[in-house]
């Protein structure tokens, strides 16, 4: 069993940054992709930005050139900086993790509000 928890989450103001972290209670080598979920209320949970093994990055057309997916798999940590934020990226922000063998893994979320 994996836990992952997250961090990092708060309020900040429109053109704001934010960087959540997710922490691993193992080593992340074993994990194949990596990826940051976030879910509005209303809406459907939706991925974010997902990171291999390899260091290959995929992002939501919404936040291209805006967040950063990264990992630091000295530290079993995974991170998400976010920046010129929009109240429309409020949302509970979720780390999630695929191994090799196929499991996957949540985190608990961590709550992001952007004001206007």
């Amino acid at each position: 069993q994996v836990q992952l928890v997250e961090s990092g989450g708060g309020l900040v103001q429109a053109g704001g940054s934010l960087r959540l972290s997710c922490a691993a209670s193992r080593s992340i080598f074993g994990f194949d992709t990596t990826g940051w979920y976030r879910q509005s209320p209303g809406k459907q949970r939706e991925a974010v930005a997902v990171i291999t093994t390899g260091g290959s990055t995929n992002y939501a057309d919404s936040v291209k050139g805006r967040f950063t997916i990264s990992r630091d798999n000295a530290k079993n940590t995974m991170y998400l900086q976010m920046s010129s934020l929009k109240p429309e990226d409020t949302a509970v922000y979720y780390c999630n993790a695929k191994t090799w063998a196929g499991s996957i893994y949540w985190g608990q979320g961590t709550q992001v509000t952007v004001s206007s």
